[in-house]
């Protein structure tokens, strides 16, 4: 009979532990949707705010085209990425647009009517917003998805998780160039 107890006893514990486990689980992987979730928010924000940016531009004729057609491509890339959430491709279409951006304020330098429009500088001023905002939220999103694969990896977790099939999540990569430094000369020239 004590016997019986003690199994008893052993079996509730464990069947806690691994309950316990697996919603530690499941909140980390809310986690990091809730993360995504929030980037979606702002990309879909700026998603919508770039094509009054490109019209502003497109009022003055010689804004250079291609220029502007950059920032097209890639916002369909972005937009294209976030529907499918497929983080690598979206990690490279927001390198591309983000260099598409900063051509366009570069460029913007030799515009002067273009540089003084109010309409144009409160874009600039809200892409610039939602620039910083979606940068912070990556930041967040990768450390959300590194606590859940670091979770899903350890021991005993890593039994559970297998179990129930939870599966590592790609981080928020940038492009290379991305992360180097902005050659301003060639901006401007």
């Amino acid at each position: 009979m004590t016997i019986s107890l003690i199994l008893l006893g052993v079996t509730a514990v464990a069947l806690i532990y691994i309950i316990g486990l697996y919603n530690r689980l499941v909140s980390l992987k809310h986690a990091v949707a809730k993360t995504w979730a929030n980037i979606d928010v702002l990309l879909k924000q700026r998603h919508d705010e770039l094509p009054k940016l490109v019209e502003v531009c497109k009022q003055y004729k010689q804004f250079e085209q291609s220029t502007l057609q950059q920032v097209i491509e890639a916002r369909s890339q972005v937009q294209a990425a976030r529907e499918s959430q497929n983080i690598p491709a979206l990690g490279q279409a927001e390198g591309a647009l983000r260099m598409g951006l900063g051509s366009i304020f570069a460029v913007a330098e030799a515009y002067p009517e273009l540089k003084t429009s109010e309409q144009f500088m409160q874009l600039q001023t809200r892409i610039s917003g939602l620039e910083n905002g979606i940068a912070d939220r990556r930041e967040l999103y990768n450390e959300s998805v590194n606590i859940y694969n670091v979770g899903i990896e350890q021991f005993p977790a890593a039994l559970v998780a297998n179990m129930f099939n939870f599966t590592p999540k790609p981080l928020l990569e940038f492009a290379a160039a991305e992360k180097t430094d902005a050659d301003i000369k060639a901006l401007f020239s």
